[in-house]
């Protein structure tokens, strides 16, 4: 099963090499699909080769092909074609559903889809809860499974928080939410990281390289940044994601 996203792009690509015998650009891609980077697009065609729809030919510009069209999506998956459509597809702050969120790791995005039934997913292991606020517990062992939509989830390894705390809220991220991470021990300065402070207390703060120290920045002007020198903060992964539950 595709991602919305997914099949939106899949589609756009076959109707464009039907119509002119040559594939779209990515800015076209990114544009068609109300992107804001071209990062997304690919990471989509990335998945959609990994599931045999389309393939790419090497040393050959815009070299995309169509391997082959998914069985009956157009019954099961219509995809938004406006703004405002997809806006109203997103579900209201006060129903009963989820959510997920696409972010990239410098915490922007916007609830963009609810989960439906059917959808593809992956499980990606719960492994404790996250302050988003005043550190206050180290990552545990896993403790469940989240089914997370596939098309959040590209290569690599992912784990997901349950955030407590307020501190993060500037980004879109509240208290209750669960947060999709992809492991790494590096980031940019300006990204959204899950880090562990002195081997002990774990907090999802945004990093801030100042000469040999690091600063682990709230999105809430009721906390205050905090500095530590660089050996006391090691990063243990990268925030791609959230979901929340209404």
């Amino acid at each position: 099963m595709l991602t919305r996203k997914q099949y939106e792009l899949l589609m756009f690509i076959h109707e464009r090499v039907r119509e002119s015998g040559v594939p779209p650009s990515f800015d076209e891609m990114k544009d068609a699909l109300d992107l804001k980077s071209k990062s997304g697009i690919h990471r989509l065609i990335t998945a959609l080769e990994e599931r045999g729809f389309l393939r790419r030919m090497e040393k050959r510009a815009r070299a995309l092909e169509i391997v082959k069209l998914p069985d009956n999506m157009a019954e099961t998956l219509r995809p938004a074609t406006t703004r405002s459509q997809a806006q109203r597809m997103s579900p209201s702050r006060h129903g009963r559903s989820g959510s997920v969120t696409n972010l990239d790791a410098r915490g922007a995005g916007s609830p963009r889809r609810s989960i439906s039934e059917g959808e593809g997913s992956v499980n990606v292991p719960l492994v404790g809860r996250i302050a988003a606020g005043t550190p206050i517990e180290a990552l545990q062992n896993k403790v469940a499974d989240v089914a997370v939509p596939s098309g959040m989830i590209g290569r690599g390894e992912y784990y997901a928080l349950e955030v407590t705390g307020d501190s993060m809220i500037n980004a879109g991220i509240l208290d209750g939410d669960t947060v999709i991470i992809q492991e790494a021990d590096t980031a940019n300065s300006g990204e959204i990281i899950v880090a562990l402070v002195d081997n002990n207390e774990a907090t999802l703060k945004r990093l801030r390289r100042r000469g040999d120290s690091i600063a682990l920045e709230a999105a809430n002007p009721a906390y205050e940044t905090r500095l530590f020198g660089a050996d006391r903060v090691r990063v243990q992964g990268k925030l791609v994601g959230l979901i929340r539950r209404y």
